[in-house]
């Protein structure tokens, strides 16, 4: 009997499977909940989870006596028990760098948008509006970039910052031998001197909220703010109410606290906010990449971590 793999998701990569032939692949469905995880890892003890959607719960370890590893089809580990795996030396890997280039290229788009008014243009023309003799928008050329996080994504988005012949600061307490066009900071000079600032970095206990009121009134009045990280680095009231002082001109924001965001949640609506579904790192070629990574990765773990007893 062949061992299993669960995905947490609908589908994976041909390339992917191509690679996990030796094993039983089994899909959660697109919106897999905890009762309904538990309940497959009931059914197939997996050996490996690849985690797509959702959170792996300790609850969801518990119900896999077989779990060996659980990889993650993307750069961040912050949705994964790490603690409850670590008790029974369940290896936790993740696809770091192969969604560079396109969360990259999202935070790019998402400070263009706010720099250029893109938004507020495109719906003005469709609305029959000429906004030629009144409208000016901010040119980035000289102007300061802070990256808070200098991993694959973070140097990826600095370089075409640095391309655009903006200044880039950055931050990273784990990053070495940058290149010449980062200069590392302090955090506190992150705020301080950027006239735009872009979150690249894992949510941590240390760094939730790091974005809120205390913050946010260091920066340079109407400075611009992308997140393409996780949502839980916002105090995401304290940017509503920065946003309405001026403090903060446009954010541009592709996580949030809850993804989906509720209905009814104020960011909806706010003129000065472009946002998107939390799909940066979701292209085609990123797909591929990251469904290769995480295959790799469990079969690299499989080899290292012994079957249990």
């Amino acid at each position: 009997m062949s061992s299993k793999i669960l995905v947490t998701g609908a589908d994976l990569a041909p390339q992917a499977l191509a690679l996990l032939t030796g094993f039983e692949v089994v899909y959660a469905g697109k919106t897999p909940q905890e009762d309904d995880l538990v309940a497959l890892c009931q059914q197939h003890d997996p050996v490996a989870i690849i985690v797509r959607y959702g959170h792996i719960t300790p609850r969801i370890i518990e119900a896999a006596p077989s779990l060996r590893v659980i990889s993650k089809h993307g750069s961040g580990t912050d949705t994964i028990a790490r603690e409850a795996a670590q008790a029974r030396s369940i290896a936790v890997v993740a696809a770091a760098g192969a969604n560079a280039a396109a969360v990259a290229e999202q935070a790019m788009a998402l400070l263009l948008a706010c720099a250029k008014s893109v938004v507020q243009l495109n719906e003005r023309m469709h609305a029959g509006h000429w906004d030629k003799a009144t409208h000016k928008s901010v040119e980035l050329s000289g102007r300061t970039v802070g990256v808070v996080g200098l991993g694959a994504i973070g140097l990826r988005f600095a370089r075409m910052a640095d391309a655009m012949d903006m200044r880039v600061i950055g931050f990273d307490p784990f990053a070495k031998a940058l290149p010449a066009y980062v200069e590392p900071v302090a955090l506190n000079d992150i705020w301080r001197q950027s006239d735009a600032i872009s979150l690249h970095c894992p949510l941590t206990p240390d760094n939730r909220h790091m974005v809120n009121e205390a913050t946010l009134a260091l920066c340079k009045p109407g400075v611009m703010l992308v997140n393409t990280g996780r949502g839980g680095l916002i105090d995401e009231q304290a940017l509503l109410a920065a946003i309405a002082s001026g403090q903060v001109a446009m954010a541009g924001l592709d996580a949030f606290a809850q993804e989906p965001p509720p209905k009814d949640h104020a960011f909806f609506g706010n003129p000065r906010l472009v946002l998107s579904p939390h799909i940066g790192g979701v292209t085609s070629d990123a797909y591929v990449n990251m469904g290769v990574a995480a295959a790799k990765n469990i079969l690299s773990a499989l080899a290292r971590v012994p079957a249990a007893a």
